[in-house]
């Protein structure tokens, strides 16, 4: 008996759109169940070589929980390529401004470096709010524990 391997032909026609609500969630468990399904593993037929994961849409990041003192805390770090163009952003600032992103780089940090993950992570639509200009795909809601 040989191993199943999935193959790109196959893949493409099997992809589902899933609808998360991250409202009084956790950041983090939000986060690993997302990269699951992105990534396929939730499928009897996952290859890590593959991209046979679903779409995911996550609405109201704004409302999302972080645990213990991350708000203030945790810090995300960008550099705009000049010398000394390091910029610093607290939790608390980023969710304010651009909570969409909070959740886009959980998400990113937990799937694998390398291309396959980059393509997977276009799947991952992120709206701060509850509204998503996606009916016509018919999410399915995805059930993620707080």
């Amino acid at each position: 008996m040989r191993t199943y391997q999935m193959t790109k032909e196959e893949a493409l026609g099997q992809s589902r759109w899933y609808l998360v609500d991250a409202q009084e969630k956790v950041l983090g468990r939000l986060a690993s169940e997302v990269a699951r399904v992105l990534r396929g593993k939730h499928k009897p037929t996952f290859t890590p070589h593959v991209d046979g994961g679903d779409f995911v849409i996550v609405v109201n990041a704004r409302e999302i929980k972080l645990t213990g003192r991350k708000a203030e805390k945790k810090i995300y770090y960008r550099h705009s390529e000049y010398p000394g163009g390091i910029r610093v952003t607290t939790a608390s600032r980023m969710l304010a401004e651009k909570p969409e992103e909070v959740v886009r780089l959980a998400v990113k940090g937990m799937l694998p470096k390398n291309r396959l993950a980059r393509k997977v992570l276009t799947k991952l639509k992120v709206y701060p709010g509850p509204d998503h200009p996606h009916q016509a795909q018919n999410p399915q809601p995805l059930a993620i524990r707080a």
